[in-house]
């Protein structure tokens, strides 16, 4: 009898550990285990162009980069867009945003790819990568 419930228990401790594990799934390639952020993004103005981030790089409003405040430099993040679905990978190399609310300043061309350029902001998760 003992060997059965020690069975049962044995095979329920499994079963939970499966689900419990398939809730870590991901898709898209983000890090298992990362946490999403969700804010408002907005991007870069022109006249930073050529300026030093605090990477000691020189901005580009070219490349696909970004300042985020706590993300270590070099990190990779995919950029959601909520309102349309769109989504850019890009590289922190700078520190910021220093506007509340805001999660991530993105360079031009990155801003543009999300189709933010107008609006100048727009609703978005940021999802490190590995």
């Amino acid at each position: 009898m003992w060997r059965r419930v020690s069975r049962l228990v044995a095979v329920a401790g499994w079963v939970i550990a499966v689900v419990a594990l398939a809730g870590c799934a991901t898709d898209g390639g983000e890090t298992p285990g990362a946490t999403s952020e969700h804010g408002q993004a907005s991007y870069y103005h022109d006249r930073y162009q050529g300026q030093r981030t605090a990477s000691g790089e020189l901005y580009d409003a070219e490349a696909l980069t970004a300042a985020h405040r706590k993300l270590p430099f070099d990190t990779r993040v995919r950029v959601t867009n909520l309102d349309n679905g769109r989504h850019v990978t890009v590289r922190i190399n700078d520190r910021g945003p220093f506007t509340e609310g805001r999660v991530i300043d993105l360079s031009r061309r990155a801003a543009g790819r999300l189709g933010i350029i107008k609006a100048g902001t727009a609703p978005v998760r940021v999802t490190p990568l590995p």
